[in-house]
């Protein structure tokens, strides 16, 4: 079976670890924000990815610099 990018990032968000006992996008949206995935702004949206690469360190509340950093990347690449 062969997936492309989009599926490998699919699977990855829904399966990784956000933080303790938080498993998936969709639970770390409602952990962190009390709302769906879909319903985050940008800056929620940003916050959450900032906390991947350590996410039993880091908190979104505490992800000020590397949210700014993700939003200016996405604005560069169009999103």
């Amino acid at each position: 079976m062969v997936l492309g990018k989009q599926r490998i990032l699919e699977l990855y968000l829904n399966e990784v670890e956000w933080g303790p006992g938080v498993y998936g996008a969709d639970a770390a949206s409602h952990y962190y924000y009390k709302t769906a995935p879909h319903n985050l702004d940008s800056d929620q949206a940003a916050r959450l990815a900032a906390i991947l690469p350590a996410p039993r360190r880091r908190r979104p509340e505490r992800m000020n610099n590397y949210s700014a950093l993700i939003e200016e990347r996405e604005r560069q690449m169009g999103w």
